[in-house]
Order: structure tokens, then C-alpha cells, then sequence
């Protein structure tokens, strides 16, 4: 028969079985989330009950709305495992909105008193923060909007408005649950909503700084960019068109500080643990093994990697250079710098990282994970370099890993072809980058980028990294690591 006359497999759609009422607004609605946190409060709920549906809201772009709707909100998990996928349909959203097309429903429902938690993962550029200092941007255009506007455009817009509103309402604010990699997220996300509130209203924001409650969390799943060809790849396997599946590997954890808004009593959050969330007091120990061992290796070998040739994290780590590179970084630079938590073996961790990255199945793109390097620099990989220097540690791969984001950013990979670099700073990064006409002068010109680098450590790498692109230009990135060896 022509492929033309084959008839398209029906549309996914969800079970008859009734969705719990919302309870959770979730702002920054991608793969991640809906691979990770969606699953895991469903588990929550098939467990022990609860109005804990979720309203997803998408900040730019309609897309994931458009996709989910004529599914009725209900999408396929496909665990990628080495021996083979596992399938999983997740049934636990009630709604996704689009922010832009509609501020006032959002806001709306996020003021709703029935919905408890607004959670976030809308990446670390969404916070609309200096990730040097961590404090809020007052210069950011969302944020000169958001201060000005009572419809708000960014999430911490979003955020104070609509806890101003259930301030004035006479009910209690929600809890602010971030779910990104930041270093004391919760900490982190708290001061920039209060920085926000302040401008707004002092009195708002001491309501806030009193009421409110903004629990760090650690999370850890691999969720590689679901492409086209897996859509009908899952449609030819199920005979069902699921037009927004995500993909993710098999682990899995989420660390939660056990601090939520008390008004609410036993209703402040669902019942986490059973679904296999670990409830603790402080998440600091787990965030740092996570994003120094895992997010910043994974920066590391993204710039390196790419620079290099490999398209993937897992046909990175098969080059026999690269997984000598990363254990040497886990092992001598990254592992001493920090203490893990209570009955964690470092060694063991950094074994089970690695055969996470190896695994054939999940096919992350080196690219996808070296955008927003201006972000994500700051949490991977300068803060280790920052600790170790303190200790006279020597660190000369994560220098290496700088000076290959340095060279990223220039635009121009070894094979003299064009890179498409996606940061907010990418612009003034390549203008940079171009202005400058040898080694140290470029550099010197990305070190002053306070954004990034605060001006002790800028210092303290002219040196070293100038060194490292040196000879990373001269070398090529392979023959580079053999030198660290």
C-alpha cells in the first residue's frame, strides 16, 4: 500500500480512571519535569491519595500545550535502559498553560488556595539572577516588565505576584518547590523573591520572609531531547501516536528538605517518601555531590567532548582518553573538595556515574548540554576550581574544561566550522571572544565577564587558563587530556 493511503495510528489518550483535583502549579513545564517530578508524584498519589493533579505552565512557548492537549494531558515515559525501553503512561496533569497567551490565568490559578505548591525547573538563566552572586537582576528586562506590570512574564515575576495576591486575599502562600541544579536552590530562589518583593512592597515581602517556605532539593535523571524519529519509532512499537513522549534513563533520585508552608498541616505536600523521595533536613551534602560529580563532569566532557567530535555523552566516555579524563577529574579534583553525605561512598558514586554515561540507549547530545554555559559555569565548575584553590588542590582539568567552554564560545570548533552557541551571554561572549587577537587577551576578556567570574578567581585563573587554551589551540582537545595523564 502507498504510504500515502496507510491510515495514522490512533492518538493517545488516557485511562478511565478519575485525576485527582490540582494541587500543584509547576512553572517551566519541559522533558525534565514531566519525565521526573510528574512520575514520582503520581507514584505519590496511586500510594496515599491526595489532591495532587498538576496544571502545567509553559513560560515561552505553546508548544508542549499544543502536543498534550488532544491526548487529554496524558504522555508515555520511556526508560531507556542498555537491555532494553520500559513504557509508562503518566496520567497526573490536569492542564498546561501558556503563559504568554494568557498571564491573568495562570496567575489565577496559582492564587487558587487549593493549589499548595508551585514548582519550578525553568533553568538556571529563568531566575533572572547574576549567577555570580546569586542575587536577583535588577538590570533584566523581565524583571524592569515584572516590576512595572501586574501580569507578570518571568518566574519570579510570577511568583511574587501571585503570592501578593493570596496576601491580599487573606490565605496562605504556597510552597516554592525549585527543582533545578543550583547550589542551595531553595536558599537561592528565596532571596531572589524576596529581592523582588521588596522593590514591590516591603510589607509583602516580610510576609513572605515569615509565611513562606522555599525547601531546597537535589534531582538527578538524565533526560536526553526527545527528537522526531522517536516519536515514530514509539508510534510504530505501540501502534499509538503520542506526539509528546519524554525519554529518560532508568535512575532516578530527589532529595527534598522537609520545610513546607505548616498552615496546611498534613495537606502541605504528598506523601513523597512513598513514591521513594528522600525527606531530609539538610540537602546541601547531596547537592554538592551532585552537581560537582555529576552536572560538572558532564560540562566538562559536553565542552571537551564536543570540541573533540563526539556528538554524545556516551561516545564521549567510549574514547578511552575522555573516561580517563573524568575518572582522574572524580577522583583528584572533584571528590576531595567537598563532604558527602552520611553512608555515601564517593568511589562507588563516581562508579555508577560512569556507567550512567556510558549507556548506549541514552544518546544526550554534548550541544544540548553546553548551552547556557554563562549559567551553568558558575554551580558545575567554578566553585569546585574556587575550593580547591583554597587548599593549594591542584585542578588542572577543570581548568582545561574553562578554557574548552572559552573556546566553545568563540563559535569556531577545530575543524574551523561554525558552532551554534545558545547562552543569554552568547553575543557579548563570540564579541569578546573576536575582539581579542591572541590567546591571553581573549582570555583576559572572558575573565572579566562578572556574570561568571567574580574577580578573586578571575585572578587567580588568568594564569592557568590561559595555559590550558594555549594548549588546547595548539594540542587539539584529545592530545590536551593525554598531557593531563
Amino acid at each position: 500500500m502507498p504510504a500515502e493511503l496507510q491510515k495514522a495510528p490512533p492518538r493517545l489518550h488516557r485511562s478511565s480512571a478519575p485525576k485527582p483535583d490540582p494541587g500543584i502549579v509547576h512553572l517551566g513545564f519541559g522533558a525534565f519535569f514531566r519525565a521526573f517530578g510528574t512520575i514520582y508524584i503520581e507514584d505519590a498519589v496511586k500510594a496515599s491519595g491526595g489532591d495532587w493533579g498538576i496544571i502545567g505552565v509553559s513560560l515561552r512557548s505553546p508548544d508542549t500545550r499544543d502536543r498534550l492537549a488532544p491526548q487529554d494531558w496524558t504522555y508515555t515515559s520511556v526508560e531507556l535502559a542498555p537491555g532494553g525501553e520500559k513504557l509508562r503512561q503518566v496520567e497526573i496533569i490536569r492542564e498546561v498553560l501558556v503563559a504568554p497567551e494568557d498571564p491573568e490565568i495562570v496567575l489565577s490559578r496559582m492564587s487558587d488556595p487549593t493549589i499548595r505548591i508551585v514548582s519550578l525547573t525553568v533553568t538556571e538563566k529563568g531566575y533572572c539572577h547574576d549567577p555570580a552572586t546569586g542575587r536577583l537582576n535588577p538590570d533584566h528586562p523581565d524583571i524592569l516588565h515584572d516590576l512595572e506590570n501586574p501580569l507578570p512574564v518571568s518566574a519570579p515575576g510570577f511568583l511574587v505576584r501571585a503570592l501578593q495576591r493570596r496576601r491580599a486575599a487573606g490565605q496562605l502562600p504556597f510552597t516554592v518547590l525549585t527543582c533545578d541544579n543550583l547550589p542551595g536552590n531553595g536558599v537561592l530562589v528565596r532571596g531572589i523573591v524576596l529581592d523582588f518583593a521588596r522593590q514591590l512592597d516591603p510589607a509583602l515581602a516580610d510576609w513572605i520572609e515569615t509565611e513562606g517556605r522555599f525547601p531546597s532539593t537535589m534531582v538527578d535523571r538524565i533526560t536526553p531531547a526527545t527528537k522526531p524519529e522517536d516519536i515514530d519509532r514509539l508510534a510504530t512499537a505501540t501502534g499509538v501516536l503520542d506526539e509528546a513522549p519524554v525519554l529518560h534513563e532508568p535512575f532516578r533520585q530527589w532529595v527534598v528538605e522537609d520545610d513546607f508552608v505548616t498552615g496546611y498541616g498534613e495537606d502541605a505536600r504528598p506523601d513523597l517518601a512513598v513514591s521513594g523521595v528522600e525527606m531530609v533536613g539538610d540537602v546541601t551534602p547531596y547537592e554538592h555531590m551532585k552537581l560537582r560529580m555529576l552536572n560538572g563532569t558532564h560540562s566538562a566532557l559536553a565542552y571537551l567532548g564536543y570540541l573533540a567530535g563526539h556528538e554524545t555523552i556516551s561516545e564521549t566516555v567510549a574514547d578511552p582518553v575522555f573516561a580517563i579524563f573524568v575518572n582522574r577529574l572524580w577522583r583528584e579534583e572533584i571528590m576531595p573538595s567537598f563532604t558527602p553525605p552520611a553512608g555515601i561512598d564517593l568511589g562507588e558514586y563516581a562508579k555508577a556515574l560512569f556507567e550512567r554515561y556510558a549507556n548506549p540507549a541514552i544518546r544526550h547530545r554534548t550541544w544540548q548540554i553546553a548551552m547556557d554555559g554563562s549559567q551553568k559555569l558558575p554551580q558545575r565548575i567554578l566553585g569546585t576550581i574556587a575550593d580547591d584553590l583554597k587548599t593549594g588542590r591542584p585542578c588542572p582539568g577543570l581548568i582545561l574544561a574553562v578554557a574548552a567552554w572559552m573556546r566553545y564560545v568563540g563559535g569556531i570548533d577545530e575543524n574551523d566550522q561554525v558552532i551554534d552557541v545558545r547562552d543569554p551571554l552568547a553575543d557579548r561572549l563570540r564579541a569578546l571572544s573576536d575582539g581579542a587577537d591572541i590567546p591571553k587577551t581573549k582570555v583576559t576578556a572572558l575573565l572579566s565577564v562578572r556574570e561568571i567570574f567574580n574577580a578573586d578567581l578571575a585572578e587567580q585563573l588568568a594564569g592557568p587558563v590561559t595555559q590550558a587554551y594555549c594548549r588546547l589551540l595548539g594540542l587539539g582537545t584529545r592530545k590536551a587530556l593525554e598531557t593531563l595523564a
